[in-house]
């Protein structure tokens, strides 16, 4: 690597037409290094099964009398002219984050006196996953990156995370944003799961992404009173509608028999339980998904809501919502107590107890009947339900496994096997304060994240858990929807009237400022 002098510090090239890497800082003496430290061990790194061994590069050495009272900046950047003023940058973050906080307090004015700093926290962190990603014909589009340090942005996680990053910290405007730029790439009523770099295509694998957008469209519009926009997107939330009735890709349509959403072929995941290892896809749920019919019985809910407040005709959304209530009856599992993970599958019906059931609860429309609500909240609590978020399988199954550790292979064969999901946590508060109406029991569920900011990634809400005890951290520090729907629940659960702020509710706060794309 060429190492050479500049102004107030060096710059390093990798090799020919490599982006410069600028070492700066403003009162030091820099002295040119190049030193190699051979074979370095990442001890993490060993730890999932990934290549541990590395070669570090010294640089060069900053030398600096530090005076009491006094600060140095020190400057590590890839841009061209990068600023040496370190008292200006942090001025500007701290502007930032207080023009960030007084969003989320003015669309919370009710309740933000009761708020925990730990819930301030999480509207400072929701700020990190909202991004710009403008398009050719769209440089105003965003997105929701789903979570750091390893992932993109993805239609499922962003439609589950917006309102969460968005309507409830008084971003109305940038949900909308959103919502217009993901309704562009809306086909055959799908939603990419994976949203297109320069040059590439959408990919359309996920039966869930484009309802999970139905219940994004519903919260913005209960938060905003937003009829112009919800006018734009209601061909697009009927196209979605049209291709899940009459059929779409992997084998995703309305089954003609029961109004029910059937998906899946072999060897794809469509599901938010996506691991797959090669050619071996490990929770594959082909026939009908408990969750993803619950989606769909709330979509058309919606529609008819959606109808009636554009002065359009409800009726042909009400006979379709009706038969998928009564059909929904067929998750019930009497021998159980709690509901089928999956129906009509290639071996049958999967009784497994997983969690996808409790959006069958906590979505505001429920097919399920009071006591059958309670049933599927008292098992996820007796079986699933951990400090930090509930088990993707429960511990008397069989392919159960606790722990998430081992290398790539052994991590993803038990990603939905038992591990601990975090995002999971805010619908379980949510549907047990629906079925029981005891709001503190409903927030005690939430306040273990409190506990949890400062001990992994520090200030955002992890991935995953174990689903053993100690319950430990894992996957990406920062994860876009376990800090959404934390945020959320809490918010909900906290407003006048409980949970039902999301539908009723209107935001005092519809401006924004969005961040730079990291």
């Amino acid at each position: 690597m060429r190492v050479d002098p500049v102004e107030h510090g060096l710059r390093v090239i990798a090799f020919e037409g490599a982006r410069p890497l600028t070492l700066l800082a403003e009162r030091a003496d820099a002295e040119p290094a190049h030193e190699w430290y051979r074979g370095y061990w990442l001890s993490r790194e060993e730890e999932r099964g990934l290549d541990a061994i590395e070669d570090h590069l010294l640089a060069g050495i900053f030398t600096l009398t530090l005076e009491v009272g006094s600060a140095v900046t020190l400057v590590v950047s890839v841009e061209d002219s990068p600023s040496l003023d370190g008292e200006a940058a942090l001025k500007r973050q701290r502007d930032h984050e207080a023009r960030v906080l007084g969003r989320w307090r003015d669309a919370n004015a009710a309740i933000v006196g009761a708020a925990p700093g730990w819930i301030k926290q999480l509207a400072l962190a929701a700020d990190q996953f909202v991004v710009r990603r403008p398009l050719a014909d769209d440089p105003d589009g965003m997105s929701v990156i789903a979570g750091y340090p390893w992932f993109g942005d993805w239609g499922r996680d962003t439609m589950i995370a917006l309102p969460g990053l968005t309507t409830v910290t008084g971003r109305a405007d940038v949900a909308k944003r959103i919502l217009l730029t993901f309704a562009r790439f809306v086909d055959q009523g799908m939603l990419p799961n994976v949203f297109p770099d320069a040059a590439e295509k959408p990919e359309y694998n996920t039966v869930d992404a484009a309802l999970w957008y139905f219940e994004a469209v519903r919260i913005y519009h209960a938060v905003t009173g937003d009829n112009s926009t919800l006018e734009r997107l209601f061909p697009v939330l009927e196209s979605i509608v049209a291709g899940y009735r009459s059929g779409t890709r992997f084998g995703i349509s309305e089954d003609p028999r029961d109004g029910l959403i059937r998906a899946g072929e072999a060897g794809v995941q469509l599901t938010w339980m996506d691991a797959k290892i090669g050619d071996w896809v490990v929770t594959p749920r082909i026939g009908k998904p408990v969750e993803i019919n619950a989606l769909w019985y709330n979509a058309l809910c919606s529609m008819a809501e959606f109808a009636r407040i554009l002065g359009r005709p409800a009726e042909q959304w009400e006979p379709l919502a009706e038969r998928v209530r009564r059909s929904f009856e067929r998750f019930w599992s009497e021998a159980s107590g709690h509901c089928f993970d999956v129906i009509d599958g290639p071996d049958g019906d999967d009784a497994a107890l997983r969690p996808n059931q409790i959006f069958a609860v906590s979505l505001p429309r429920s097919p399920l009947t009071a006591e059958r609500q309670r049933g599927v909240v008292e098992a996820c609590s007796r079986h699933l339900l951990t400090s930090f978020g509930l088990r993707s399988l429960a511990p008397k199954e069989p392919q159960y496994s606790g722990r998430y550790a081992g290398g790539p292979r052994e991590r993803d064969g038990v990603y939905h096997q038992g591990t601990a999901w975090a995002w999971l946590l805010g619908p379980f508060a949510l549907a047990h304060f629906k079925v029981h109406g005891e709001r503190q029991a409903a927030l005690s569920y939430l306040e273990p994240m409190a506990h949890h900011l400062d001990d992994y990634g520090i200030g955002s809400i992890a991935e995953i858990f174990d689903g053993d005890a100690p319950f430990a951290p894992g996957g990406c520090p920062a994860q876009a929807w376990s800090v959404a729907e934390t945020l959320r629940a809490w918010t909900e659960l906290s407003a006048p009237g409980g949970s039902k702020r999301s539908a009723t509710g209107r935001s005092r706060a519809v401006r924004a400022e969005a961040p730079a794309a990291p």
